[in-house]
């Protein structure tokens, strides 16, 4: 579903929210194979059993990616991704957690391509005892309104 927005019609303060989803072992796994990230806090139970966390977490990259696929929505053919800042993992993210994301529209500014604005959108991840697991700026890149 296409849905046209233009850089003059995002809203600062815009909030909108995700439904959840659980991270589970095969997502890890998955993970894992893709990005060779097979370090044993992702992937030794037992040895994750001796330290602090006391269980396997999930790769933040894997969070990451989960997250942002959340928000992905309608096509916006006048907008698209061009990047993304300040990304902190606040938490680790177990096996069996469910998260949520927030993507709040936080600031516009001008772009130097002619036509162009840039919409920051804060993206927040959230599990299910609502501690917040992931924080980044999604950068949107959106054309101006002709004329």
């Amino acid at each position: 579903m296409s849905k046209t927005i233009h850089f003059e019609e995002f809203e600062i303060g815009y909030v909108r929210t995700t439904s959840g989803r659980t991270i589970t072992e095969t997502d890890i796994v998955i993970h894992a194979g893709q990005t060779g990230d097979f370090y044993p806090h992702h992937m030794d139970k037992e040895w994750c059993a001796t330290q602090p966390f006391k269980q396997r977490m999930a790769h933040g990259t894997l969070i990451f990616s989960v997250a942002i696929g959340m928000t992905a929505g309608d096509i916006n053919p006048v907008a698209m991704s061009y990047g993304y800042d300040k990304l902190r993992f606040i938490k680790p993210v177990f096996i069996g957690d469910t998260i949520a994301c927030r993507a709040t529209i936080a600031e516009k500014r001008d772009h130097k391509k002619p036509g162009y604005g840039m919409v920051v959108e804060k993206v927040e991840a959230i599990n299910q005892r609502n501690e917040t697991v992931l924080v980044c700026e999604h950068l949107l890149l959106a054309e101006k309104r002709p004329g």
